[in-house]
């Protein structure tokens, strides 16, 4: 039987390419998002939502519809996420800090809530969870998403204990730079800050990975499939950087 995949933020970005790879492994792939055009413009195949990972009640209508519509979720890719600001963390908004860990941390357990009473009763599911290198590592400018995605991996080993006995296991994903608008944003902004040109931001960060370059999101959707795989069956409560190896981060470098 096919498996079941649910991904937030699924029509773009890093949720686009793990929706793309796993309907290409024969999965039923259902989306969620908050961009009701960007998920028009998805593939007419796919089950699709507009939610709002934010709102417990429009989560629940989610895991509602995927019980009544298909009565199984294997896979569920907790990948919603915003960058929030870029500032000192003195000069950060009290609005944009609280939105960014409403979206990071209420959103991944919202979704995590939803999902394991069916894969609990199931017996069986995969849940994954994208944090980042922040998780791990401090970043100057960077306080509400280093704080929300440590958040993450904290919440991910308590899921995998919990759901362990009943065959469930929880895994994060941490990507480190991954092309794309949203990074280019975040390097544009902590130019500013640091008084220096977005190319000096971005070498900064290349230097800091050993194997001197940017992830892409299809390498973080590869990932997420592994994981979901038999392969990784006994693969449970872990961090895995798809990272290119980055170094803890020195602010001095830029």
């Amino acid at each position: 039987m096919a498996k079941t995949v649910l991904i937030t933020a699924g029509a773009s970005g890093i949720g686009s390419a793990m929706a793309t790879q796993f309907d290409a492994s024969g999965a039923t792939v259902w989306i969620t998002d908050i961009d009701q055009s960007a998920l028009d413009k998805c593939p007419k195949h796919w089950r699709k939502s507009r939610a709002d990972v934010r709102s417990a009640s429009e989560m629940s209508d989610v895991f509602r519809n995927i019980t009544d519509e298909l009565g199984q979720l294997d896979v569920v890719c907790a990948n919603a996420g915003t960058a929030g600001p870029t500032a000192l963390i003195e000069e950060q908004s009290i609005e944009e800090f609280a939105d960014c860990l409403d979206v990071n941390i209420k959103g991944a357990f919202y979704t995590a809530r939803g999902a394991l009473p069916m894969m609990k009763r199931q017996g069986s599911g995969s849940i994954i969870f994208t944090s980042s290198t922040a998780g791990l590592y401090g970043f100057p400018y960077r306080a509400p998403y280093c704080a929300s995605k440590w958040a993450v991996i904290g919440m991910m080993k308590t899921i995998a204990m919990e759901a362990g006995p009943f065959g469930v296991r929880a895994n994060v994903i941490a990507p480190g730079c991954v092309e794309g608008e949203r990074i280019d944003g975040v390097i544009e902004r902590e130019a500013r800050q640091k008084h220096t040109t977005p190319e000096a931001v971005r070498a900064a960060y290349e230097a800091g990975t050993s194997l001197r370059s940017f992830v892409s999101a299809q390498d973080i959707a590869n990932m997420a499939v592994f994981l979901s795989s038999d392969q990784a069956k006994m693969v449970s409560g872990q961090v895995i950087s798809v990272d290119g190896h980055t170094e803890n981060p020195d602010p001095k470098v830029v």
